[in-house]
């Protein structure tokens, strides 16, 4: 398996009225509230320096998170002095097979031919030709080679640090858009400036950029984060009509790029049109459906529940229409592990089996919560939820309360209770925190947004009002005092806590080594035809594609149902199954050779039941290895275990396999052909039965 080992020398440790039109600029907000942000509204010069300093810093933050990312990636695995092939190794699982075509698209005599090969591909997948740009969300690969070709940087900057700096780069877009959505919000550029310190001292639940660089969700979540600001900006009051349509075209574009690079992104979007849709019930937005929205508070709220229903009912219905008549079967496994996670499907499915037991698709640990305390991150978004919350809550069933025959400029005003910017904030980061709870995977999308609210909790005034309102010592000049002190406060105490730790954090050096994989990959490289078909685990197939070029016979990539079933079925050679059966599973996929992996075939990593074996025997119906229980209508298996069996040479074995490669980790075997029996032979068979 990949590890990372000490650098000899190294010293470090493991580790709620209106806004008024010309509110005067300070880097505290004023008193007015939403107040104008200068660079949106105010272009008197005062107004003007003090952008231009809030946006200096917005950007010093996005390039101290760029660097701190790439330094952390670069004293991790020393990747500057390694070799091409382990740097290649160093791209994890899926994280090598999307760079693979990066790389591939480099190696292509021209663009076209490059396209040519990525749409009409039979190296993937065996036995298959697929349109890669239509099964994958590729297409920042694609655009990234062409850049790299044209642009006069060849001589000096070589294709892989082109790449990984270019989502390094994205992680300072991502700070930066926090950092405006807080500013829009808060009036101060001072809490851009907070959440953009919480994002990078909380890396470790914000962002896992510097060990799967070329994960979709990196490529994507910065463009959510702007989309984001964008939403921020539009539903802000008094905005002219260009302002408006300024907005509503980045809404377009950045939604468009995010939904172009994450395949997950239409549950992502789902989510988010929840938010709108609750914020349209509630009269947050400025849409009106008069039918919906008038009688008293019991006739709206039975309306309401109505509507909802009918909504996810046709929701439902138009989705399993268009699946059917389309055949789309894409996503069935999200819906499977989605069925099994709250109990309502089939525990012993394998697709699911493998998203269950994973850590990543688990509930949100505990610890991430204490990480997040130990920033003063959690307290104050906390308190910050619970009061803006409840001022929201409060809001919605007083205009809900109103009379039916309001006019216009009443309606307007049901609106103003609360602003709709904070109001889509709010319920941004209760759904997609309600998200990160069921699911571990999903706290990316959460955190970066969790230090947008917290910052606007400590600088905006809605918070502070009701605060100072209650201990009765309300004032303009107490709430702005505090404004602007608490968060320097803040941001001093954690500069002087955290900064020597991230020093010494940048400061440790450590190396890549892997010998096992980069023995493995060289012997393929040297030693096997160029078009050889493997069979093996979807993650080491990704580096196989990545390091030498040849034919999978399936991948992590796991979004369609055929290669699913595919995957399942060359997992046989870790079941109870005859030699007979997975020589015959391998030659249907057009397997060549075949990859065992020992951390697999001995597997302690996950606990009994979650073990690949386990999956595969309960899919089988197989009583599962060790102690412990067993359903009662499982069965004993009739044939050993495939992956430990094979190496004992029998002859039942040697027949069918020949090992051509092992050392500590791997067992590569070639998958011999049958020979076909020639007429003569078949008739001497037949004269020797009778």
């Amino acid at each position: 398996m990949t590890s990372v080992r000490q650098r000899k020398g190294s010293r470090g440790k493991e580790s709620q009225p209106p806004a008024e039109p010309h509110a005067q600029p300070t880097i505290c907000c004023s008193d007015h509230q939403p107040e104008s942000s200068s660079f949106l509204g105010d272009w008197s010069w005062k107004a003007i320096v003090w952008a231009a300093l809030g946006l200096s810093v917005s950007v010093g933050l996005g390039l101290l998170c760029c660097i701190y990312v790439a330094t952390l990636h670069e004293n991790d695995l020393w990747f500057s002095n390694i070799k091409e092939v382990e740097r290649e190794i160093s791209f994890r699982t899926e994280c090598g097979l999307y760079y693979s075509y990066f790389k591939q698209m480099l190696q292509a005599p021209s663009v076209q031919q490059g396209l040519f090969e990525l749409t009409n591909d039979n190296l993937t997948e065996s036995k298959r030709t697929i349109n890669l740009l239509q099964r994958m969300n590729i297409y920042q690969e694609v655009f990234l080679s062409v850049l790299y070709r044209f642009l006069p940087i060849q001589s000096y900057l070589e294709p892989v640090y082109f790449y990984i700096y270019t989502v390094f780069s994205l992680q300072a877009v991502y700070v930066i858009a926090l950092y405006l959505t807080a500013w829009l919000l808060s009036g101060s550029w001072l809490a851009g400036a907070l959440a953009g310190v919480w994002y990078i001292l909380n890396r470790v639940d914000t962002t896992r950029v510097e060990f799967t660089i070329s994960l979709r969700e990196n490529w994507s979540l910065p463009f959510l984060a702007l989309q984001v600001a964008a939403i921020t900006c539009y539903l802000r009051p008094h905005l002219s009509a260009l302002q408006q349509k300024v907005m509503v075209w980045l809404m377009y574009v950045t939604t468009f790029s995010f939904c172009l690079t994450w395949q997950f992104n239409q549950f992502i979007l789902l989510v988010q049109a929840l938010v709108i849709y609750t914020l349209d019930c509630l009269d947050f937005l400025t849409t009106t459906q008069p039918a919906l929205k008038t009688g008293s508070l019991l006739v709206r709220l039975a309306k309401l529940l109505l509507h909802t229903a009918l909504v996810l009912l046709l929701t439902s219905i138009i989705n399993y229409l268009a699946k059917t008549i389309l055949q789309l079967r894409s996503d069935e496994h999200i819906y499977k592990f989605i069925k099994s996670k709250f109990g309502l499907g089939l525990t012993r499915d394998f697709d699911a089996g493998l998203y269950l037991c994973e850590e990543a698709f688990g509930l949100l640990p505990l610890d991430t919560l204490e990480r997040l305390a130990g920033t003063l991150l959690l307290h104050p978004y906390g308190l910050a939820l619970l009061l803006l919350g409840g001022a929201m809550a409060a809001a919605a069933l007083h205009s809900m309360k109103r009379s039916t025959g309001r006019s216009p400029e009443q309606k307007r005003g049901a609106q103003e209770l609360f602003r709709p910017d904070v109001a889509y904030n709010l319920l941004h980061t209760l759904f997609y925190g309600l998200l990160a709870f069921s699911t571990m995977r999903m706290k990316y999308i959460w955190t970066g947004h969790m230090c947008v609210v917290a910052a606007y909790g400590v600088c905006g005034k809605e918070a502070w009002t009701l605060l100072l309102g209650t201990l009765r010592c309300n004032s303009k000049i107490l709430l702005r005092l505090v404004r602007c002190a608490v968060p320097l406060v803040i941001i001093s105490y954690l500069y002087y806590k955290f900064w020597p730790v991230l020093m010494e954090e940048v400061s440790e050096l450590r190396e890549f080594y892997d010998p096992d994989t980069v023995e493995l990959m060289t012997w393929i490289s040297t030693k096997t035809p160029q078009h050889a078909v493997f069979a093996g685990s979807m993650q080491l197939l990704a580096g196989i594609k990545l390091c030498t070029g040849r034919v999978l016979t399936n991948h992590p990539h796991y979004e369609d149902k055929d290669l699913r079933e595919r995957t399942q079925q060359v997992y046989q050679v870790y079941a109870q199954r005859s030699p007979e059966e997975v020589h015959a599973i391998l030659r249907a996929v057009g397997a060549d050779y075949v990859v065992l992996e020992n951390s697999i075939c001995y597997e302690r990593r996950h606990r009994r039941g979650c073990r690949l074996r386990d999956l595969l025997d309960l899919a089988n119906g197989h009583i599962m290895d060790g102690e412990g229980d067993n359903d009662p209508d499982l069965v004993s298996a009739t044939h050993p275990r495939f992956c430990e069996a094979i190496k004992s040479d029998a002859q039942a074995y040697a027949a069918l396999f020949t090992r051509t490669f092992q050392n500590k980790t791997f067992h590569v075997y070639r998958v011999k052909k049958k020979r076909k029996k020639s007429g003569k032979s078949l008739k001497s068979e037949g004269s020797a039965s009778r």
